[in-house]
């Protein structure tokens, strides 16, 4: 009977709990990247990382692997 009213608590309280969530990532994500850039070994680790993951995908799109 109240479906309007239990859509919108629902969709209120998905939103607010949404929120939360991504807030605590975002603040995780800023911490970490502080203690990866007073890292240079840790940065440069992470370059080569990802530059042999893209080689990797290019080679599978290419068909090679």
């Amino acid at each position: 009977a109240h479906a309007m009213q239990h859509l919108l608590t629902l969709s209120g309280l998905f939103m607010a709990v949404t929120f939360a969530v991504f807030s605590v990532y975002g603040l995780f994500a800023a911490a970490l990247r502080q203690h990866l850039l007073q890292r240079p070994a840790v940065l440069r680790t992470l370059r080569y990382l990802f530059a042999a993951a893209f080689a990797v995908l290019a080679l599978h799109l290419a068909g090679w692997w």
